[in-house]
Order: structure tokens, then sequence, then C-alpha cells
């Protein structure tokens, strides 16, 4: 139960009941019905981006973040895949630039895939998949250089980024490329709200395979996590409601209590 086995019976059930929410959700995704996801700019900016670099016929850049595999970065792959088959399917070509050794052949495996996916599988090209380097400042200027070199028309940034996420940002705006770019660090967003076109925030960053790619699984539960969290909110409005109520009463009557037993105490 992880770190439920000191709860009560209230916050079990309340676990259960979330997680029950989240199948019954996938499971109605799986029979064919269609679940409504809120639209996310940021995400529907990809196919834009993706069809100026076509239009403009320069390549596109693609940063999957600082760190290794781990779920951000994970997620990033998910998202490059489905930028490569775009890419693919209009003939354009996408640089991707990795920072950790680890992530390089998972990485160039994904964009394999995509291509194979794409019916392309001859327009891969491995070399467009470069190892900079896994130092932080060294990664950045590497990439800037890259993107300078290339003359590149769009830059995606999505994963963990750190203070080299202006570096990135700020080189790419001046190159006049199209930037989108997603992280969940609360940290960076600012500085890729202020110099991307469009920037995934949040939660959204971690919709984003669901979104994308429509598949029922993930988009059940998709809606469902938002179903417990609609149902946690209210639950916590409620609580407050009732705390805030029975505090009143309580101060009352303890109010009334105290003046009772000053006014015995005064008559006597």
């Amino acid at each position: 139960m992880g770190g439920l086995e000191h709860a009560n019976w209230f916050m079990s059930a309340l676990f259960g009941s979330m997680c029950l929410i989240i199948v019954i959700s996938v499971l109605v995704a799986q029979r064919g019905r269609e679940m409504f996801i809120r639209r996310i700019p940021g995400l529907t900016a990809i196919k834009e981006a993706v069809g100026r670099a076509t239009e403009m016929g320069r390549p596109i850049f693609f940063s999957p973040g600082l760190r290794g595999i781990e779920i951000a970065t994970l997620q990033a792959l998910a998202i490059l895949s489905y930028v490569v088959r775009l890419a693919a399917e209009r003939a354009t070509r996408i640089i991707v630039g990795i920072c950790e050794p680890e992530l390089y052949p998972v990485a160039e495996e994904s964009v394999r895939e995509a291509y194979e996916a794409a019916g392309r599988p001859e327009a891969f090209r491995s070399d467009d998949v470069r190892f900079i380097s896994n130092e932080q400042f060294a990664y950045a200027l590497g990439s800037v250089g890259l993107m300078a070199r290339e003359q590149v028309a769009t830059n995606f940034f999505f994963g963990m980024f750190f203070a080299e996420s202006l570096i990135l940002a700020e080189n790419g705006q001046a190159l006049g490329a199209l930037q989108v770019a997603g992280c969940p660090d609360p940290v960076q967003i600012p500085f890729f709200i202020a110099t991307c076109d469009y920037v995934v925030i949040g939660d959204e960053y971690y919709a984003a395979s669901a979104y994308l790619t429509r598949e029922p699984t993930l988009t059940g539960s998709l809606v469902g996590q938002d179903i417990a969290k609609a149902l946690l909110v209210a639950l916590l409005i409620l609580g407050v409601g009732l705390a805030t109520y029975f505090g009143a009463v309580g101060n009352e009557e303890y109010n009334f209590l105290r003046q009772l037993l000053a006014t015995g105490a005064t008559g006597s």
C-alpha cells in the first residue's frame, strides 16, 4: 500500500474509489466511447511547428532534456516519436540532441521506429540523433551551435531543463525559430514562456501522450484521473466548509459557557 499503511478506513476507501474510477474510465474508453479532453494549445501547435519547417525547407531540432531514463524523459520521447512521424510524412529533417549517454540508444531506436511507423524507414539517418555532451552548459552551447549551423526553422524543448533553458530558448528565438516547450519543473517554465511561442505547463506535460495519440487506454486513464482530482477538490471544499461551520459553532458554545460561569461566579 506504500504510504497508506497508517491510513484510516476513510483514506483507504477514498484511494480504492479513485482507482476504481480510473479503471472504469479506461474500460469505457476501450469500448469505443469518445472521451473529451480539453484543447491544449501547446500540443495543438506541434503540427503547425512541423508544417512551418516543411514550408521553409529547413530542419527541426528536438531536445529531450538533460536527464537520463526517467518519467519526464520517457514522456519527452513519446512526444518525439509523434513529432518524427509528422516530420517523416512531410519529408522534413529532424535533428535530436542528446545529453545523457544512456538515453542515446533509446532515443535512436524511438526515432527509427517512428520513421518505420510513418512508412518511411529509408528516411532515417542515424547521424541526426546526436550525442552532444553530458555537461550542462557544454550541452547548451553545443545545441545552440547546432541550431545556428543547421539554420533550424523549429525547436522543440520537452523534458527536464535547468539553468540552460534560457540559453537554449533565447538563442533559438534569436535565430527566428518557432519554439514549442514543455517542462514539468515550474522553476523553468517562466523562462520558456518568455522566449517560446507555445509552452506546455504543469499536468499538461504528462497529458501529452493521451492528447496526441488518442489511444483509448491512455485517454481513459487521463479522464479517470481528472475525475478523481475533481472528487478530491470537492471533498476538500466540503471538509473546509464543515470545519469552519463546526468551528464557529464550537466557539459560540465555548463563549456561552464561559459567560455563564463568569455570571455564576459573580452572583455567588
